[in-house]
């Protein structure tokens, strides 16, 4: 089960090739983080997460931002010692095995594919709220702006198709080769963090602003009960998604000064930073319009993006709450007299959000990538478009699947759908860890986690919390998602694959050499 391991020094010589300046000091890497961070979960799941947990959406933020400080800490050490493409795929592989890799793998293409669908509701939103209706006085009839009833839409929703369409059209713009510039993006985080503290000041400052609105501050208690997804621990559980995004600073610990002391600052920093801000966030919302869910006639909340709750946010008493809106932030703003503001808000998640969608596909499409090229899945997926030089057939694959679940699904469905498989990849990096520590305690690393064996079990610990406090559906997704992947590894996978045929590709991602590097006997 755990003999085929990939050689780690194989895996090293793509970074052996690459020669990257050590440049980036704690504070470049610090609004790094910011930025990757800030997107959208605080964006679009503030309003599932107080339906869920009420103001002790305040403490879920807390709790969600704790498991990832700890996660952040071993993918920093991981990610400097193996600075190449794949993400805890490839750290799976060389540590664990070929069989446990591919689970991470299988679980990241579930996670990104459907963090993506996520986004684009969330961004339909704003499309439909702010720019449509608020801005240019057009109210996109309800059958086209929410998917249908039985899947958690609104009441008469048929198909999301301003979500369906971004998710076409940033996957078109992905396959023809559109890239991201360091600049537009610099300009992105400028924009969503100017928001923020808009509301922020605006909503603290408010007039509006009333302390006796966060009592009962925990109207579902702390813990919800197993497989409900509500309580505090559930919104957290459902938040962490607002997290997602750090890792990408581990990635940088290669090209970062003095790593041992710099990495732990940007990543804590920015998480920590973040983590404030949420909180700050959510004490607005709630102090000004209230944030306490709509709860059942047992005394416990609706499910967020349920059928029950759907019905409800159509009735007068609660059309203004903040568990019902689809634009929560600018709601808020909106109805405490900032009209024009809000407005502004909600246009600068209207411009932001494709670009987060854009970067999950791209991430998504690299996993399938990655694993086409060790053989694991089809190599004709990984073929390269002779003209546009992208991997357009997974490219295209990923989007329609985007596409059809942004079309469908609500937005706190496919959250805690999508943190289902990202926690059990954070998981795995722990181990990955632990097991390197063990095994190749001399091998360099650029940054040590302090206390490893206390922080990598917490992660654990942390990931398992979370994810046991996650709506029953979605725990079952990922085993049932799980048991197809190892359908389809036994199947062919595992007989295709390069490393089982005796056969390591190393790839200089900077000069695009490949080179084969036979091991005998194979790894079986």
């Amino acid at each position: 089960m755990f003999g085929r391991v990939k050689p780690l020094d194989a895996i090293l010589a793509t970074a052996q090739k690459k020669s990257l300046h050590r440049s980036l000091g704690w504070f470049q890497l610090t609004l790094f983080g910011i930025g990757c961070v800030i997107g959208t979960g605080i964006f679009v799941l503030t309003s599932a997460g107080a339906q869920k947990a009420g103001p002790g959406l305040m403490l879920a933020f807390a709790i969600a931002g704790a498991v990832c400080i700890v996660a952040a800490l071993c993918y920093a050490e991981i990610a400097s010692m193996i600075p190449v493409a794949g993400s805890a795929y490839t750290y799976s592989y060389a540590t664990m095995g070929e069989l446990l890799a591919w689970t991470v793998g299988w679980a990241l293409i579930m996670e990104y594919a459907i963090a993506a669908a996520a986004v684009s509701v969330g961004w339909s939103g704003y499309f439909s709220g702010t720019f449509l209706n608020e801005l240019m006085g057009v109210q996109l009839p309800l059958w086209l702006a929410s998917g249908p009833l039985a899947l958690g839409g609104a009441p008469g929703g048929f198909i999301n198709l301003p979500a369906l369409v971004i998710a076409l059209l940033v996957t078109g713009l992905l396959i023809v080769g559109t890239s991201e510039s360091a600049k537009f993006n610099a300009v992105l985080v400028l924009v969503k963090v100017t928001a923020l503290t808009a509301f922020v000041v605006l909503t603290l400052g408010s007039a509006e602003f009333d302390p006796a609105r966060f009592n009962p501050f925990l109207p579902a208690g702390i813990f919800g009960g197993f497989g409900t997804g509500v309580g505090a621990v559930g919104a957290a559980a459902t938040i962490f998604f607002a997290y997602v995004g750090f890792d990408a600073v581990s990635t940088a610990a290669e090209e970062t000064k003095d790593p041992q002391r710099n990495v732990p600052i940007g990543l804590v920093g920015s998480l920590l930073f973040c983590t404030v801000f949420y909180i700050l966030v959510a004490a607005g919302a709630i102090g000004t319009i209230g944030g306490q869910p709509i709860m059942g006639p047992d005394g416990v909340p609706f499910p967020a993006g349920s059928e029950e709750l759907a019905r409800q946010c159509v009735m007068p008493q609660h059309v203004d709450a903040l568990v019902c809106s689809n634009e929560a932030l600018a709601h808020v703003l909106r109805v405490i007299g900032f009209s024009g503001v809000g407005n502004m808000l909600g246009l600068a998640a209207f411009l932001a959000l494709p670009s987060v969608i854009l970067v999950l596909i791209f991430g998504q499409t690299r996993i399938f990538f990655v694993m086409a090229r060790d053989g694991l899945l089809p190599e004709k997926l990984s073929t390269v478009h002779p003209r546009f030089k992208t991997p357009h057939i997974v490219t295209a694959i990923t989007g329609v699947v985007v596409a059809i679940g942004a079309a469908f699904f609500p937005v706190g469905q496919l959250a805690d759908i999508s943190n289902a498989g990202t926690l059990y990849a954070f998981m795995m990096v722990a181990i990955a860890v632990m097991v390197l520590r063990r095994r190749d305690p001399s091998r360099q690393r650029a940054f040590r986690v302090p206390a490893v064996w206390i922080v990598a079990p917490l992660t654990i610990f942390g990931c398992l919390f979370l994810f046991f406090n996650l709506p029953i559906g979605a725990m079952l997704f990922l085993p049932i998602w799980g048991a197809i992947g190892l359908v389809i590894y036994y199947a062919y996978s595992r007989g295709a694959s390069h490393l089982g045929r005796g056969i390591v590709e190393v790839v200089d991602d900077v000069a695009g050499e490949h080179t084969q590097i036979p091991i005998h006997p194979p790894h079986n």
